[in-house]
């Protein structure tokens, strides 16, 4: 793939990106984690898999010299993050983070920041009895201990451990509805939402629902920056690719 760009993929940005790519005629290739058993694939190549940490993705771009990456991964993904810092510094390949920005609470909202699961799984036990949690299927073990509460895990994919009986799974992807929203937490009598602050629209009309409704929110902060030059959307994603494709080349992308 020399040449082309490694765009490090797992969200809708990712996919938006990958399409832009293409419809410009560069070549790209979307790296995914295998982490869920039905991705949404984007347009051009695609790999799934992991590279084997920071040493593995540094001996893939020696071996297929990509133009650039693109770690368009999700928020959380700290690992990969970190992983294509040190690997693109290693090798002087490009490195470009797309991260869409974090939700803010507004007025109205019962928000309450802490910094990982199992602290999301204390405060949520204090706040009320009716959990939604929506923080995926590898999340669950602090919540599966809170025998005093009960849980409605929401997951794309099945957890792999058995849950106790007061945990409830509902698989389902976005993107949701406010109304949908609303009415599920209605069904469950719901008094306290759980989740990650991964950002953009997709899956954000839980918050909506979750404010209307008065329910509190425990909202769990992403993790540090792994260092990245970062921008918010794909547009910039696209005019930094573009602005490092080789003159000849780019000049034939030119309108």
């Amino acid at each position: 793939m020399s040449g082309a760009v490694l765009v490090v993929g797992g969200t809708g940005e990712a996919r938006d990106l990958a399409g832009r790519l293409v419809d410009s005629g560069i070549g790209v290739l979307t790296s995914l984690a295998g982490a869920v058993a039905r991705p949404r694939l984007p347009e051009g190549e695609v790999r799934i898999g992991g590279f084997g940490g920071p040493d593995g993705l540094r001996d893939w771009l020696v071996g297929h010299r990509p133009l650039a990456v693109v770690d368009a991964s999700h928020p959380f993904a700290a690992r990969i993050s970190r992983s294509c810092v040190v690997a693109c510094a290693a090798t002087e390949v490009p490195l470009l983070r797309l991260e869409r920005p974090a939700w803010a609470p507004g007025e109205g909202d019962r928000w309450h920041e802490v910094d990982d699961v199992r602290e999301a799984a204390e405060v949520a036990s204090r706040l009320g009895r009716s959990l939604l949690v929506t923080t995926g299927r590898r999340d669950l073990a602090p919540f599966a201990a809170l025998t005093e509460v009960r849980v409605l895990a929401r997951c794309v994919d099945p957890p792999t451990q058995p849950l106790p009986s007061h945990v409830e799974v509902l698989l389902d992807r976005g993107p949701y509805t406010v109304d949908g929203e609303q009415a599920l937490m209605r069904e469950h009598g719901v008094d306290v939402l759980v989740t990650k602050n991964s950002g953009g629209p997709l899956v954000a009309a839980k918050l909506r629902a979750a404010r209307e409704l008065g329910v509190a929110v425990v909202m769990i902060r992403r993790p540090a920056p792994a260092g990245a030059p970062t921008v918010p959307d794909v547009d910039a994603a696209l005019a930094w690719v573009q602005g490092r494709l080789p003159d000849d080349v780019a000049t034939s992308h030119r309108p």
